[in-house]
């Protein structure tokens, strides 16, 4: 099992940037591989980012390829998720999952952070 807690969410101006973590609890980090997705209030969760577990591939939703990036540390059992140029429509709940394969559907995953909040304000 691996437990994953979200950090890093906050309000901020569009055009701005926030870098969002996932730190998992738990020795197995490295087998994982490492998702990010949000919601929006009246939404369904959005995949938005996956990162192997070897670090070698990473894939990225239209709506975020370019402005976002996804990237891991498993000597630090983080995930991280860098947003640039960020949009009032990037509003939403964000989650970090983790899994054995880099799904896009949400319900394929097990273990789910707590979520944090990020507001971006026109």
């Amino acid at each position: 099992q691996v437990q994953l807690v979200e950090s890093g969410g906050g309000l901020v101006q569009g055009g701005g940037s926030l870098r969002l973590s996932c730190a998992a609890s738990g020795r197995t980090f490295s087998s994982y591989a490492m998702v990010w997705f949000r919601q929006a209030p009246g939404k369904q969760r959005e995949f938005l980012a996956a990162i192997s577990q070897n670090d070698l591939y990473t894939s990225y939703a239209d709506s975020v390829k370019g402005r976002f990036t996804i990237s891991r540390e498993n000597a630090k059992n983080t995930v991280y998720l860098q947003m640039n140029r960020l949009r009032p429509e990037d509003t939403a709940v964000y989650y970090c999952a983790a899994g054995g394969y880099y799904y896009t559907q949400p319900n394929r995953y097990d273990y789910w952070g707590q979520g944090t909040q990020v507001t971006v304000s026109s």
